[in-house]
């Protein structure tokens, strides 16, 4: 095509998803180019998971020690926020995306910078930041990977007075002597441990009555009371109604529902994302514009003319969470490259071109004081698909591992079983090290593993992990 580069594989975003679906499509042997206009590595590597876990760290650890006779006493200190910062930019780079951009090089992978968006069937054009247009077409797949953008919420004056939004959260140079946050999921309280844990008087405003409602609600007053031990001032029930900046202090103010004032140096919004799919030419193509995409379980998406388009991550809106972008793009890519090679991707949960664990068996860690992390379904949810279910609840800290692991270990183990099948269909755990014993129970439910199996796979003693066989016993095994 004339004045057109002719690609096998187009993918539109440079985040975790698409670049692990240009990897892989590359690695098939198909040629691949990606369009990226900002950093390779997206959201993830630079202004969210990387640096807020970077942040985290630090107060975890110190934390821990301080759960520790004979530690405990050695840690007398506060954190240096220097140093806590100058850490989180050795793993950013400060943005800079040059090791990504290598490693697509490396991969096979063609690295267009521009902001793509779809022109019709197979087309994507590229604007340049030079104002140029380049034409992209695609044999067999354009992939959508966009990411998403941090929302802000409809409080008046929000989008006037700087506030920060989880990218100023993750990226901040400085730490606030008064942050309020405007929230109560994840990002909320992640940010509050982080950065009252460098030194911040912090308030978080919360809409709801609990933190993190689509959690089992241990995980909520678990979260709640370890951010109160930290100093933070949690208040339920409360909206924030406006929000301005004082012109001769520079300080912010929060008016609230509740008829009070708060005054502040930041004030950060951690109400959620939203899918960039605003601007990708989706209308050319006969769909609606800013939306989710509709996909099937290789990502695919429906379209009349064709099994050529595909969307994975924040843009299908199934699992927005960035090891999960991944895997969908893993089962993208083995479906273009079966139907490149002319072959139907066969139907079934477990074949390679199937991303159908992201409806089930989703994990989530959350790194608050104490760690949370769930996978699968919780209580509620179980329920509200029709399934008999049956919970089991054990405290961690009654296993000698945990004793062992911190004096005052506190935590709390919660599995959902599906009483008709006899397996596993979610858990959540709470407490030190929860986020790294949840793999376990992600095995569990995506091997759709019977109980009466699961009770052979013995836990190595004194561990944390022994909490397994103890829910196992208080199931009746």
């Amino acid at each position: 095509m004339r004045g057109t580069d002719v690609y096998d594989v187009v993918v539109v975003g440079g985040g975790p998803g698409g670049e692990v679906a240009a990897a892989r499509t590359a690695r098939a042997g198909l040629t691949t180019v990606l369009v990226e206009k900002e950093a390779v590595g997206g959201e993830c590597s630079y202004r969210a998971c990387v640096p807020s876990k970077a942040l985290l760290r630090p107060g975890a650890v110190r934390n821990a020690a301080r759960a520790v006779d004979g530690a405990r006493q050695a840690v007398t200190g506060p954190l240096d926020p220097a140093a806590v910062l100058a850490r989180r930019d050795r793993f950013t780079g400060r943005g800079d995306d040059t090791g990504q951009a290598d490693w697509l090089q490396s991969a096979g992978v063609t690295l267009v910078r521009g902001h793509g968006r779809l022109d019709g069937e197979r087309r994507v054009t590229v604007t340049g930041a030079d104002g140029g247009v380049r034409t992209l077409y695609a044999r067999n797949a354009v992939v959508l990977a966009p990411g998403t953008r941090p929302a802000l919420p409809p409080v008046p004056g929000i989008d006037r007075v700087g506030a920060w939004t989880s990218r100023e959260a993750t990226t901040a140079d400085a730490v606030p002597d008064r942050l309020v946050v405007i929230g109560g999921g994840i990002v909320a309280c992640e940010s509050a441990t982080a950065w009252s844990s460098l030194g911040a008087s912090v308030t978080l405003l919360v809409r709801d009555r609990a933190l993190l409602t689509d959690w089992e609600p241990c995980a909520g007053e678990e979260v709640t009371r370890g951010l109160s031990a930290l100093g933070v001032t949690v208040r339920f029930g409360v909206s924030a109604t406006r929000v301005r900046r004082d012109p001769a202090t520079g300080e912010a103010i929060v008016d609230t529902d509740d008829g009070s004032s708060l005054v502040c140096d930041e004030v950060l919004a951690a109400v959620g994302h939203r899918p960039r799919t605003d601007d990708l030419g989706l209308d050319t193509v006969g769909l609606p514009s800013g939306e989710t995409l509709p996909v099937d379980d290789t990502c695919r998406v429906p379209l009349p003319h064709g099994d050529w388009l595909y969307a994975v991550g924040d843009a299908n809106g199934r699992a927005p969470l960035t090891h999960m972008a991944k895997y969908q793009a893993r089962a993208c890519a083995a479906a273009i490259a079966e139907r490149a090679a002319g072959r139907r991707p066969a139907a079934g949960p477990h074949q390679p071109w199937s991303a159908a664990a992201d409806r089930t068996a989703v994990p989530q860690a959350v790194f608050t004081h104490p760690e949370i992390a769930r996978v699968g379904l919780t209580e509620r949810a179980a329920r509200e698909a029709g399934l008999p279910v049956r919970v089991v609840q054990y405290r961690t800290d009654e296993v000698v591992g945990a004793a062992l692991h911190a004096d005052g270990y506190r935590g709390l183990a919660t599995l959902v079983v599906d009483e008709a099948r006899q397996v596993v269909v979610g858990c959540t755990l709470t407490g030190p090290m929860a986020t790294e014993l949840i793999h376990t129970a992600t095995v569990a439910v995506v091997g759709e593993v019977p109980l009466d199996r699961l009770w052979h796979a013995v836990p190595a003693f004194p561990t944390v992990s022994e909490v397994w066989l103890r829910l196992l016993e208080a199931y009746g095994l």
